[in-house]
């Protein structure tokens, strides 16, 4: 389903911008999943309780299911450019949008210049973080191979890098 310029201008730049927020912070439907050692360390920490335990699991699971279900589905996924989709595509469609108007069409292309490098930014944070997440769980398995962390996840994303 293609989204035409006519629509885009009847929708607005408000669900413009917030289609936008979505394309760029495309990974919150994994960040909950981060938070939930944090959950249980450091000052404010919760008591590792089962009670607690399944009250972070909960919040994970509906936060996850409401903002991929809600946000992306109804409002990231109506924005296409010739069913191309990401920051770029966005951009493209803002342009179209803001053609007529120099100023806005120039403030346009600056966020979606800044979108596209915190897409970069994020694609190339992402995965060091989340194999440094996985690894982790063997220093909670056996304390002992705590130092061991960082080597190893260093050695996976060396090793699965070429793929």
């Amino acid at each position: 389903m293609t989204t035409s310029p006519t629509d885009l201008r009847r929708s607005g730049l408000p669900a413009l911008t917030l289609g936008a927020l979505g394309v760029v912070y495309g990974d919150i439907g994994t960040s909950p999943l981060y938070a939930f050692k944090e959950a249980f360390s450091g000052t404010h920490s919760l008591a590792l309780t089962e009670a607690n335990v399944l009250a972070v699991l909960s919040m994970m699971f509906w936060a996850v299911t409401l903002i991929v279900s809600l946000k992306y589905v109804t409002v990231v996924l109506r924005f296409s450019n010739a069913g191309e989709g990401g920051i770029l595509a966005l951009l493209a469609l803002a342009a179209r949008l803001t053609r007529e108007r120099p100023r806005l069409a120039w403030i346009t292309a600056m966020l979606g210049i800044l979108g596209a490098s915190l897409f970069y930014g994020d694609s190339v944070l992402t995965p060091a973080i989340s194999v440094l997440s996985a690894v982790e769980g063997v220093s909670v398995a056996t304390p002992a191979l705590g130092h061991w962390v960082v080597p190893i996840a260093i050695v996976i994303l060396v090793v699965v890098k070429p793929f």
